[in-house]
Parts: C-alpha cells; sequence; structure tokens
C-alpha cells in the first residue's frame, strides 16, 4: 500500500486528505517512482479551489512535480531502470496522475533523469520553474542578449528562474513586486532593477530604465486589468506572455491605438513538455545552467508529507520568495 494526498470536494487546504491506497504496478509507457520530494505549484492550488483549466474528477489527487528514484518500469519503456533518480516534469493531465504521495504511477514521457549531485529538495524546486522560463524567454530566440525582460511577481519560482534565465541569454531581467520588502532579496537574486507596484508606475519606471525604448519581452504571472499598464513597458515590436492568473478578473486585450505595435499571447509550459524535441531542448538547458551554477533553485519552506494543508495554506500566503516543497519519510 501507498500514501497518497486525495479530497473529494473543492475548496481551501482542509480538504486534502492522507489516504491509504492500492499504487499497483505501471502500465504501458509509465514508470512506479518512489517520492523523495513534491515541489509545489499554483495551479494545483487552483485545481485543489475548482478554479483551474478543467474541473476535478473525484477522489482527486494532485501534483505536477516530484523527485525520487524508478521503482517500476512498465512495458515499452527504455532508457530508465530501477533505482535511476528521476524528477517529474509536469506535462499531463491531474485528472490521469498526481505526484503527490510516496509511491506514485507516472508517464515515463515526461521523466527526467535527475542531474548527478542535485538533491531531491533541488530537483522538485527546479522542472516546473525553470521549463517555464525557458519556453518564454529562450526556447525560439525573441529575446536576445541586452534586451530587457520585465518579470511580474518575481519572487515566486517562476519568476526566480525568469531573472537567472534571461540572465542566462545575456538579457537584463527588471523585477516588479507589490510591496518593498522583497525588493532586496530579488536584487540579491539577480535582478537588475525591481519595481515596486504599489509605489511606482510600471510604465514610466520601466521607460526611465530603458532610456525610453521599453522591454523587449514582458513575462506576466498575473494577468488581469493590470496588463494594460505592462503593455505600455513594451518597446515596439516587443511581446507580451500571459502565463498566470494570479488576478482572476478579465485580461483586456491592450488597446492598439493607444500602444506601440506588439505581440500577445497567452503561455504555459504544456506547450514545451507535451512536445518531445522541445522538451529535450528544455532538459539540455535546465541541465546545463544547473551544472555551470547561473541556475540555482530556491527553496522557501520545507513541509513533511503529513503537512500537506499546511504546505497549502503557505503557498496561497504569497509570503514565500521561491519554491514551496514538501518531502516524503520512508
Amino acid at each position: 500500500m501507498a500514501t497518497a494526498v486525495m479530497f473529494d470536494r473543492t475548496g481551501g487546504p482542509e480538504v486534502l486528505e492522507l489516504r491509504e491506497v492500492e499504487v499497483g504496478e505501471p502500465g504501458p509507457g509509465e514508470l512506479r517512482i518512489r517520492v523523495d520530494a513534491i515541489g509545489l505549484n499554483r495551479a494545483e492550488a487552483l485545481y485543489r479551489r475548482g478554479t483551474y483549466l478543467y474541473d476535478p474528477v473525484f477522489p482527486a489527487r494532485l501534483g505536477y512535480e516530484a523527485a525520487g528514484a524508478v521503482e517500476a518500469v512498465g512495458p515499452g519503456v527504455t532508457g530508465f531502470a530501477p533505482g535511476d533518480e528521476v524528477g517529474v516534469v509536469p506535462g499531463f493531465l491531474l485528472t490521469d496522475y498526481g505526484t503527490y504521495g510516496d509511491h506514485v504511477i507516472v508517464p515515463a514521457a515526461v521523466t527526467v533523469p535527475r542531474p548527478a549531485g542535485v538533491p531531491a529538495r533541488t530537483a522538485a524546486a527546479t522542472w516546473m520553474a525553470y521549463i517555464t522560463a525557458y519556453g518564454a524567454l529562450a526556447e525560439d530566440g525573441h529575446t536576445r542578449p541586452g534586451d530587457h525582460v520585465l518579470i511580474t511577481a518575481a519572487s515566486s519560482s517562476v519568476g526566480l528562474a525568469a531573472i537567472q534565465t534571461a540572465r542566462r541569454v545575456g538579457a537584463v531581467p527588471v523585477a516588479t513586486t507589490r510591496t518593498a520588502a522583497k525588493r532586496q532579496r530579488l536584487l540579491d537574486a539577480g535582478a537588475a532593477h525591481v519595481v515596486v507596484t504599489g509605489e511606482e508606475d510600471v510604465s514610466e519606471r520601466v521607460k526611465e530604465l530603458t532610456s525610453g525604448r521599453g522591454v523587449r519581452t514582458a513575462f506576466d504571472a498575473v494577468a488581469g486589468p493590470g496588463v494594460e499598464a505592462l503593455a505600455r513597458a513594451v518597446a515596439p515590436g516587443g511581446r507580451l506572455i500571459v502565463y498566470g492568473a494570479l488576478d482572476p478578473r478579465p485580461t483586456p486585450l491592450p488597446n492598439a491605438l493607444s500602444l506601440p505595435a506588439l505581440t500577445t499571447r497567452t503561455y504555459t509550459l504544456h506547450e514545451v513538455t507535451t512536445d518531445p524535441g522541445r522538451l529535450a531542448r528544455a532538459v539540455a538547458f535546465v541541465n546545463a545552467g544547473l551544472a555551470d551554477g547561473s541556475f540555482a533553485p530556491v527553496v522557501d519552506r520545507v513541509f513533511d508529507l503529513a503537512d500537506i494543508a499546511e504546505a497549502h495554506r503557505y503557498l496561497e500566503s504569497n509570503a514565500q520568495v521561491g519554491k514551496v516543497v514538501v518531502t516524503v519519510r520512508h
């Protein structure tokens, strides 16, 4: 028997329960892994609340991301053997799989070898954040050396990964945060500049920082009406990428009559993780950054699996700088 986190209704963290389940053997294209650490993500909190891209199917599981070791290999799977240390990359529906547990079944297609010397806690804080940043800022070459990149919600795990990714491609990361409390942490994390949105006008401050040009790319986790201010901070020919939905209000399409010409688009990391070629490039890019030290995942706080509800409360508190990680005792 295995332990899994499950829930029977949408709601707050209190709906999450630890249950004994039969994990079984992996099927074709699957692996069974022993989970050592789990990275928590905003998407999972939205799914738990019933406000995600799709609705839970009850009894529902949770979890896109984990680090552990292969226990069993399903039919037709090559490249993995029992004992291999691996990480699970978000590339499946939460209605089909989940990583919140001590032993779980996952698709082999979105399981990657854990880089040598990278502990489970660090690996669990890596893939969602860095693949999201890679797909938006590095995959198609739009963001070039010397370009400025505006990164909202920059103290999140994706925001910090975006700061490091921008630097790795030679760009200049400009981070935003709502209050000055996290300013120094963001500068220490590699941001060239920090805009405090509760005190400064984003577009005006960005224009000051870029000698009036604006940023080549705005990478936005918030959405909502604030995208209009971000659009005004984008240089002509630049790009506004909306990848999150922290603001549940409608997100307007920027008005072409009052803004420079720019491209706006939505984005999720599934564009990368569900495409084998793009995923292979992303994994190579992230592993290279881990190897040379330019990528250093930030773990803000670690919880035990038994405290998963408290971990979700902390995730939704917005107090963290970096990743919230859950560890599993065996």
